[in-house]
Formats: structure tokens, C-alpha cells, sequence
């Protein structure tokens, strides 16, 4: 297998200022969320510090936030060991790593009248937020060489994990003449370099989970002469769980496992229950959790798991009643690059 990794002489963006990003934050993030946030970045330092790993959960737009700037480095530097993510959040990093200077930024997304939105479509723009996606340079540019490792894989009656077949068009180098931005700054690069573990419960809800699923439907003799016939190639989302358990085992055996959550929903819920089962379903004393931090804006009083505080998940052995355990209820895309520089930091 040919492993490709192409990089800039620049330095990457997120060790210019990292110090001084922590002395301000030190200086001046004393009160409310700003304290939260210091506190769970200092308990995160203390836990890598002691021996620990992390886990991250990542929802929302965070890759079409540009996360990877601060998360790969948070990655290149053994700050972050595994991560659960939703697989919009998988493919938006490689989306922006090929498409970037084709993304077309709407500033003004709040005013934009049914018929602004209806003219991004006509223009082949994917909306999120102030982002607009350009669905040729990215999905379709993404589509075509992926549907190759697909078709690969059928051939040889191989099976994968979603981003397993991201891995392998990484490291064959199958996108390079695309790249965009600095290979540095793709946080789904730097997990292929540290052949970290990323599972994705619900990827049938992203565009390439949809553009398999088409495949499997008959597009493809319509666009490529041939279909997916095995629809079985994809790992499915019980055969995660299965390797969450064997990763949650084998690692937390030596080390506590922390927690670091940004948002809610499935890429939280997924991995965060699998301590429980172990403990619960296999009978197995299993380490809980060793900390926990979530940075996000559900409310808790609509019963959402999104929004439960860190002492609801001790009813359900997820969490001990001295584990390290942290709200943050602000903007990821603000908190999570300013804790990932603190903790990067010295």
C-alpha cells in the first residue's frame, strides 16, 4: 500500500500562539463559562498528564468549521486518541481539504429570503450556516474516487468501516492533486497518521452514506456503467459497538478513558453507553469513564440526553461521583479551538 502524506513548509497555524493564547485565558477566563472552560481544559491536562487517553465525540458542522486547524495538531500530538463523530463530520473535513477555494461564504445567512436559498441550489451551493458547500468540487469530486475503493472492496469481498475506505484514499494518495488548504490543517489526515480508531454510529445519514446507498439502488449504471451489488461492504453500526468494546477494553485495562464531548445527539450517545454495557450486559468491572466535558447549548429541562448534566450519567455507570465532569454551555466553534490551544500549550 502506497501511504502519502504531503505537507507545507509552513508552520502549522496552531503552534504560533498557543502560549499566549493560554496566559490570556489564564488572565482573563475567571468567571461563567469562561471558568468552566479553563477548569475542564486544566482537568484535561491533568488527566494526559496522569496517564490517560481521550476519547472525542464531535457533532455538528464542526469540520466545516475548519475544527481541524486546532484538532489536528490536537491528534498529531497525542492529546486525543479516538474519536466518535457523525459522518457528515468525517467527509466535511476531506470536503474542504479538496473544495476550499470553491466554498462560498453568505455572512448575511439570517436575510437570505427563500429565493436567495433556492439560487444556491440552482448554483450547486450546500448550505450550512454562513458556509455554502460546492456540491461538484467537493461530494461529486469525494464520489468518484471513493466509489473506486468501494468497488475494490466488493471485488475482494473485503468489508470496512466508513473510515477505513477515508484511510485508504488518504494514504494512496488518491486526492492529493486535489488538496486545497494545508494537509496540516485536516484533522481526518492526522488521524491516518496515528491510525487512530473513528466511529461513526448513523453514517447512513452523510452525503456519501447516501451516495452508497444509491449505488446499491441503481444510480450507478446511470453514472458509472456499474453498482454496489454488496451492500454488506460497509461495517455496520453494531459491528462499531463490537470495536468500541474491544478498544474501551484493551486500553482502559491500563489507563483511564476520558470523555471530551462537543455537542450532542448520536456521536455522544454512541460511545458514551459502552462502559455501561460492559458493566451491565457483559458483567464486566470496567473502568468508568475518567473524565468528562461537554461544550454545548441543550437545554436540560426538554429531557434530552443532549442536555443532561454529568451527574445523571452516574444512575447510569457512566460516570463516577469523583470524576472530573465539566458543562460548558457556549459555541463550540469558539470554545473548542481556545481549549484545544490551552491544553496544546506548555
Amino acid at each position: 500500500m502506497r501511504i502519502v502524506f504531503v505537507y507545507s513548509n509552513l508552520m502549522p497555524n496552531t503552534t504560533r500562539d498557543i502560549e499566549s493564547i493560554k496566559r490570556f485565558i489564564d488572565t482573563n477566563f475567571r468567571h461563567f463559562n469562561a471558568a468552566s472552560m479553563k477548569r475542564a481544559a486544566e482537568a484535561y491536562r491533568t488527566h494526559l498528564a496522569s496517564g490517560g487517553k481521550m476519547l472525542l465525540t464531535m457533532a455538528g458542522a464542526m469540520s466545516t468549521a475548519e475544527l481541524g486547524i486546532t484538532l489536528a495538531e490536537m491528534i498529531r500530538k497525542d492529546k486525543i486518541h479516538a474519536i466518535s463523530c457523525t459522518g457528515a463530520n468525517l467527509e466535511e473535513d476531506i470536503f474542504n481539504l479538496v473544495a476550499h477555494t470553491h466554498y462560498k461564504s453568505v455572512p448575511h445567512y439570517r436575510y437570505l429570503s427563500a429565493q436567495d436559498e433556492q439560487e444556491l441550489l440552482k448554483s450547486n451551493f450546500n448550505r450550512v450556516t454562513d458556509t455554502c458547500i460546492p456540491e461538484e468540487e467537493a461530494m461529486r469530486r469525494i464520489e468518484k474516487q471513493i466509489i473506486k475503493l468501494w468497488k475494490r472492496a466488493e471485488e475482494k469481498s473485503e468489508r470496512y468501516f466508513p473510515f477505513e475506505y477515508m484511510y485508504q484514499m488518504i494514504r494512496e494518495g488518491m486526492l492529493t492533486e486535489y488538496y486545497e488548504i494545508d494537509p496540516r490543517d485536516s484533522w481526518l489526515i492526522a488521524a491516518a497518521e496515528k491510525n487512530i480508531p473513528i466511529w461513526t454510529p448513523g453514517w447512513e445519514d452523510s452525503t456519501l452514506g447516501n451516495i452508497f446507498v444509491a449505488l446499491t439502488k441503481g444510480r450507478g449504471k446511470n453514472y458509472y456503467g456499474e453498482n454496489i451489488k454488496d451492500i454488506a461492504i460497509i461495517k455496520s453500526g453494531l459491528e462499531a459497538m463490537s470495536s468500541l468494546i474491544d478498544w474501551y477494553t484493551r486500553e482502559s485495562t491500563a489507563v483511564p478513558i476520558g470523555f471530551f464531548q462537543i455537542g450532542g445527539g448520536i456521536a455522544g450517545d454512541f460511545p458514551i453507553c459502552v462502559v455501561p454495557l460492559l458493566r451491565k450486559d457483559l458483567k464486566i468491572d470496567a473502568r468508568l469513564w475518567g473524565y468528562f466535558c461537554q461544550i454545548s447549548d441543550s437545554t436540560t429541562s426538554y429531557g434530552s440526553y443532549s442536555g443532561a448534566v454529568p451527574n445523571e450519567k452516574i444512575t447510569w455507570e457512566k460516570l463516577a461521583t469523583d470524576t472530573p465532569s465539566f458543562i460548558i454551555e457556549s459555541d463550540a466553534a469558539i470554545v473548542a479551538p481556545l481549549m484545544f490551544a490551552y491544553i496544546l500549550a506548555k
